[in-house]
């Protein structure tokens, strides 16, 4: 049976920021369901929940050198969901309210990747393939490999690096390279590390990875060109050989609209009235007015730069003098935040703003919502428009990395497709295609159509979790 270790910096429902988290929680399940023996190692966070953290084991105690300190590292494990967790504990680094954010980012990460490696042999389980995933653990394969591979116990161990968004890369000043990673600087090289004078994480998985792997085929492709590729697309153009796009799913245990909790009314694509029923449930839980016949557009995001939002500012007011209802979840950037705040003061029988994050209330507007609305910049996979498709709230996208790949436009005449989209980062096209959803709306048998293709739409892990297992099979044959 192939042995996987994935080394990763969050995981629901341990610890979650975004996708990531979503992603780690449950690929796994999915692969041990195919007959992997998958493992999953985070950092040991103080905001794990006391439910989970209480049921640990402590299983080793070691040091782990940092610079010039010798710091304490217990790992701990866990049995969840059929799965085994492991946790490195420290509360120095991980002690903290929030899991990123900090000024010492590089020595914390760079702790938890030394970390993992020498205390694997303590772990009772001798992996085949390490996979990490994101720029907190891209140091590792290049730890891996200078430091480690020589030694018997990790001798043949083969590493697989996931970029989730190419935009993070964990860039810090050079100086850290022996300091803090440990590594010498023969890998401080334009085909190492280096990035422009400084050390790039990333980078590091990138360059040292026997294989790489991004969420989306059409991911693969945008991060190759200037526009995408965040100064990396020569680099990454040079590795295409070893470069694959497996699309994300979603865990359907967790987003499944007849057995979930959080909503008000369970329902499966047949049941168009009991999703009514969500709909002005939410509305009434909102303050918003109760009707079934106007519109409601669904946003639940962070609500940053690279989502949309400016295109949505630009063509607010045209939005909201359509006959829709706008309800927004999320935190970010003020500017954003002020955008929908300032919409609900302006139209408040129209737009409902949550500047917060519930993922009860997440849930429900799913549920609730007639259109999922994510016109991203950049989109490496996306999570939204999945969970969204899974209870028939119909996207709204630009076509985009994995935008592109999971939404296929809606075409009346043959009664095929998922949702809607547009090309151009264009805020007037968007507000177009917003107004063409609008009208098919009306037409209560394409839109019942369109709601069965949506619900109907595969986007669990089962096929993707099968291409990571020809990739792993690939690299230990």
């Amino acid at each position: 049976m192939l042995k996987v270790l994935f080394v990763a910096p969050e995981a629901a429902p341990f610890a979650k920021t975004g996708g990531l988290g979503d992603v780690i929680g449950s690929l796994p399940k999915e692969l041990k369901n195919q007959a992997t023996d998958v493992r999953v190692i985070l950092p040991k966070y103080s905001s794990i929940p006391a439910e989970f953290a209480k049921k640990m084991t402590r299983i080793a105690t070691l040091t782990v050198p940092v610079g010039w300190r010798h710091q304490y590292c217990g790992i701990y494990q866990l049995e969840y969901q059929g799965l085994t967790w492991y946790f490195i504990d420290n509360e120095y680094y991980f002690k903290r309210e929030q899991l990123y954010g900090y000024y010492d980012e590089a020595e914390r990460f760079a702790y938890f990747c030394r970390a993992v490696l020498k205390g694997l042999p303590q772990l009772g389980f001798r992996p085949d393939i390490i996979h990490c995933h994101d720029w907190q653990t891209g140091p590792l394969p290049a730890m891996l490999g200078q430091q480690y591979l020589m030694r018997s116990e990790y001798a043949g161990i083969k590493t697989m690096f996931t970029i989730h968004n190419l935009m993070y890369q964990g860039i810090f000043p050079g100086d850290i390279l022996g300091d803090l990673l440990g590594l010498p600087a023969s890998v401080f090289t334009e085909a190492g590390l280096e990035f422009y004078g400084q050390v790039n994480f990333l980078k590091g998985g990138l360059a040292f990875s026997d294989c790489i792997t991004t969420v989306s085929k059409s991911y693969v492709q945008e991060i190759q060109q200037p526009y995408f590729g965040e100064k990396l697309d020569g680099f990454l153009a040079r590795r295409q050989a070893d470069l694959h796009g497996i699309v994300n799913g979603i865990d359907y245990e967790v987003y499944h609209p007849a057995k979930d909790p959080e909503i008000y009314t369970n329902y499966t694509w047949r049941g168009t009235v009991k999703r009514l029923e969500n709909k002005c449930k939410l509305q009434a839980e909102l303050g918003l007015p109760v009707t079934r016949q106007t519109p409601l557009l669904g946003i639940v995001s962070r609500l940053v730069d690279s989502k949309g939002f400016d295109l949505i500012a630009h063509v607010m007011e045209e939005i909201l003098n359509l006959d829709v209802q706008l309800v927004v979840l999320g935190t970010g950037e003020a500017r954003f935040e002020q955008l929908f705040t300032a919409a609900a003061r302006r139209y408040p029988q129209k737009v409902s703003a949550n500047i917060t994050f519930s993922e009860p209330l997440a849930h429900k507007i799913y549920a609730g919502s007639d259109v999922f609305l994510m016109p991203s910049r950049f989109e490496p996979c996306g999570i939204g428009q999945l969970i969204a498709l899974r209870y028939g709230s119909i996207p709204i996208v630009r076509q985009v990395g994995g935008l592109k790949d999971t939404i296929t436009p809606f075409n009346p005449a043959t009664g095929a497709g998922n949702g809607f989209s547009f090309v151009n980062y264009n805020a007037h096209e968007m507000l177009w295609v917003i107004e063409d959803a609008l009208r098919l709306y009306k037409d209560r048998s394409q839109w019942a159509k369109l709601i069965k293709n949506a619900m109907c739409s595969d986007n669990s892990w089962q096929r993707s979790a099968s291409e990571y297992r020809a990739l792993y099979r690939l690299l230990t044959d």
